[in-house]
């Protein structure tokens, strides 16, 4: 891994377990050559924008290392159908840990060089070149704009 330790909020332990998350929501596909979640780089990303969500995180991962324990060990010493069913189990009782963690994980993987190319899209940002936008069908607007004006002068 290329982050260095002290710019990620996490433990060296929860850093490993996010890892395991996000390689269990995003594995990697030979058939399309990419990467999974947890490679170096796309985690590196992941680490840094978890930043701002420190301590969700460290909340959410604390209480999956709790039940991992209550299972026999830590999240990461289980193995893979333990860990998929302990991860399952806590996302009903954690809802906003996995929410943030798979924004997390889905903004990051998505922006990784390797997967926009593999989605045939330019790796480059949008701005100031732009993508081309198909035209949609405008006439979907119509009940809005017959409805008329819904709303008070203030």
């Amino acid at each position: 891994m290329n982050t260095i330790v002290t710019d990620s909020p996490l433990s060296e332990g929860d850093t490993r377990a996010l890892a395991m998350l996000a390689g269990m929501m995003i594995p990697a596909s030979e058939a399309h050559n990419v990467p999974a979640a947890d490679d170096d780089l796309i985690l590196s990303d992941i680490l840094g924008t978890a930043r701002q969500h420190a301590e969700l995180l460290e909340a959410g991962l604390a209480g999956l290392e709790a039940r991992a324990q209550e299972a026999g060990g830590t999240f990461t010493e289980l193995d893979a159908d333990q860990r998929q069913s302990l991860a399952q189990q806590t996302q009903a009782s954690d809802p906003a840990f996995y929410r943030v963690l798979v924004s997390i994980t889905v903004q990051c993987y998505y922006r990784d060089v390797r997967v926009m190319e593999s989605l045939g899209m330019e790796a480059r940002p949008p701005f100031p070149k732009g993508f081309e936008v198909p035209e949609g069908d405008w006439s979907l607007l119509d009940p809005v704009r017959d409805r008329g004006r819904i709303w008070r002068e203030a």
